[in-house]
């Protein structure tokens, strides 16, 4: 997992920094208004494993999202491998002390939300942040990989959307209200906000030059990365004739600048495996400049993607067996 779009489809969204500015301002909001209401407080360790039903889904799930990730564990009585992870994410929940909050669905009782989520089999382990879904993993995972998973869930919901979790009080009575932490403003926020308004004003340009502003000054700042290497790729595809690319590079396999046009397409078209395939094809058959031309927009593509995302990783493989 990794900051990146946050959909359930696992189709590149290139409006994913301008859906998580929104979406972190919306956290913000019902941060801000929870606390003028009065509503802060601290939660038993008992309050951070819930379950939930299609009922209590919006009040539980997706507005507790904008303070807190949000785990989400299908699973069902009869499943023998929800039997084994279950206990294990129930006690992760507590170790972790309110970083994020375990939300347990019964898929026989609650179809509709299964079928929502997508799937496929039991279990099925999901978050929301800030009111965006991702899948985070299917199947009695180990100890040490939920763990990981979790440590990538809690960076991308701090690090992206401001959410610092809830305030556990050891003695605290079940049910108490949970803690509001105020969202301080970011150094950056005022260009990323620049960036976001331009991406939606189809200012490419604007949106480029505004995740330049804050990698001038903070250069591995994750969400300008992301917005950057997204909004380049946009620049580079506006104004494609998709079929005119297509034919050429089709007509022309081992042409490096034909084939990196033919993936940029692949990849605004939620075509990641195919623009990833390409690349790597394109790399074997090419050396020399072409080569490292290739490989180096290969790297930019996974940038867009984001570095932990499965398909990623497996495309670093093969490409280093391209390379090597």
């Amino acid at each position: 997992m990794q900051p990146r779009n946050m959909s359930m489809s696992g189709v590149v969204d290139l409006a994913a920094v301008k859906a998580a500015q929104e979406a972190k301002a919306k956290a913000e909001q019902t941060r801000a208004e929870a606390a003028r209401q009065g509503g802060a407080g601290a939660v038993s360790p008992a309050d951070l494993v819930i379950d939930v039903d299609e009922a209590g889904f919006e009040r539980d799930v997706l507005q507790r999202s904008a303070e807190v990730p949000v785990v989400i564990d299908f699973w069902a009585e009869w499943c023998q491998p929800c039997k084994q992870l279950s206990p294990v994410l129930e006690r992760l929940a507590v170790e972790y002390d309110g970083r994020f909050l375990l939300a347990k669905i019964d898929v026989d009782a609650n179809q509709m939300l299964m079928q929502q989520f997508g799937v496929q089999g039991i279990p099925a382990v999901f978050a929301v942040v800030a009111g965006q879904a991702l899948p985070l993993f299917q199947g009695a995972a180990g100890e040490q990989h939920i763990r990981q998973t979790l440590d990538q869930l809690v960076q991308v919901a701090e690090q992206r959307f401001g959410l610092t979790g809830l305030t556990v009080d050891p003695d605290a009575e079940p049910g108490g209200a949970p803690a509001q932490a105020a969202a301080p403003e970011g150094p950056y926020d005022a260009l990323l906000n620049a960036a976001a308004q331009a991406l939606d004003a189809g200012d490419l340009g604007g949106a480029v030059q505004a995740y330049k502003n804050v990698l001038a000054d903070d250069p591995a700042h994750p969400e300008a990365k992301l917005g950057l290497a997204q909004a380049e790729l946009l620049q580079r595809v506006q104004d494609f004739d998709p079929q005119k690319v297509r034919r050429e590079a089709a007509e022309k396999p081992a042409d490096a600048d034909a084939q990196i046009a033919a993936a940029d397409l692949d990849l605004v078209g939620g075509h990641v495996e195919d623009a990833f395939g390409r690349l790597i094809e394109t790399v074997r058959r090419t050396a020399g400049d072409d080569r490292d031309t290739v490989r180096r927009r290969l790297l930019e593509l996974f940038e867009v993607v984001g570095p932990e995302d499965p398909r990623v990783i497996a495309a670093r493989r093969a490409l280093a067996r391209a390379l090597f």
